[in-house]
């Protein structure tokens, strides 16, 4: 059956639970279009079948909650339990080393990041726990990196309706790059926003380095 043919079936049986269980199961590493069934799920929305706040609060969820589970493995049964079992939910050795290397290439950011690295995204939460990353870092990076993946990919549906596939394929081609841009431009809007405050807190800090110098030197 074809894939888009298959997911259109599951919303028809099952409504919104498609996309919360879907996307938690692909976080375990089980099969599932999850980028795919999101996008449709943003076309249901645009066609009014259902509610976009709905679609992205289960989608945040199932995605959160999964990232979760595998860190929680990953720090609790560490590397040697993936090595020798998790070959039995698709993550092969060649996954591990290719998530070490983008690691190593982006540092905590790949938490962020790794939603849209094909291939990546379903070990990344093993990972952060297999290196014992804190979890308070962990939920910084992994619930803010899901609620933006979720966001864009949902949005493509809802914005472009019948033609939702053709952006999709292009978003998907150029995912990386499109999430560094979009990343880039929220953190411009942020630096504007807050602009006050930062240069509030700049002359703060100036300040008390010249007077602990000032304090040195006498």
């Amino acid at each position: 059956m074809d894939v888009l043919k298959w997911i259109a079936q599951l919303f028809e049986e099952y409504g919104y639970g498609v996309l919360f269980f879907g996307l938690l199961l692909e976080f375990i590493a089980l099969p599932f279009p999850g980028e795919t069934t999101m996008a449709y799920a943003g076309y249901l929305s645009y066609a009014g079948t259902l509610d976009f706040s709905k679609l992205v609060l289960l989608a945040f969820l199932g995605t959160t909650i999964g990232m979760t589970i595998t860190y929680f493995i990953g720090k609790w049964a560490g590397l040697p339990f993936i090595q020798k079992y998790g070959k039995w939910v698709l993550l092969s050795q060649d996954k591990l080393q290719k998530t070490q290397k983008w690691f190593q290439r982006y540092g905590y950011w790949l938490i962020f990041l790794g939603y849209f690295i094909p291939g990546v995204r379903h070990f990344t939460g093993y990972f952060a726990g297999i290196i014992a990353l804190s979890f308070r870092k962990f939920v910084l990076y992994a619930y803010s990196g899901a609620l933006f993946w979720v966001i864009l990919f949902l949005s493509i549906g809802k914005l472009f309706g019948p033609q939702w596939d053709v952006i999709f394929h292009l978003v998907e081609l150029y995912a990386l790059r499109i999430a560094g841009v979009v990343g880039f431009m929220i953190l411009l809007y942020i630096i504007y926003r807050w602009r006050n405050f930062l240069i509030s807190w700049l002359r703060k800090s100036e300040k008390s380095v010249k007077t602990s110098n000032k304090d040195d030197t006498e």
